[in-house]
């Protein structure tokens, strides 16, 4: 069994920077892409950034510049660095991960994230 866990999540005020994981533990075989999605109240989940197995990534274009994904394949980790935080960032932050093996998506329970001052 594979589970996702998000951690990282807190009250920051804006301007600041936050450091989200996303771990993958239990029965990894291999890890391709994973995704960093965010919802806020009343809004529609949307996808912040993306990473590939080898590395490359793509993001939301209100993010660009401020948000880098990397990813620690040794500790089946990846992670999502943000600054200059806005308070329209403030959302529930949940990874999405391709793993394998069987190859499925799983989901993290999601860590929140609140800018405000």
């Amino acid at each position: 069994q594979v589970q996702l866990v998000e951690s990282g999540g807190d009250l920051v005020q804006p301007g600041g920077s936050l450091s989200l994981s996303c771990a993958a533990s239990g029965r990894v075989s291999s890890i391709y892409d994973t995704r960093w999605y965010r919802q806020a109240p009343g809004k529609q989940r949307e996808l912040v950034a993306l990473i590939g197995n080898g590395g490359s990534a793509t993001y939301l274009d209100s993010v660009k510049g401020r948000f880098t994904v990397m990813r620690d394949n040794a500790r089946n980790t990846v992670y999502l660095h943000m600054n200059s935080l806005k308070p329209e960032d403030t959302a529930v932050y949940y990874c999405n991960a391709l793993i394998a093996v069987p190859a499925r998506y799983y989901w993290g329970q999601g860590t929140q994230v609140t800018v405000s001052s």
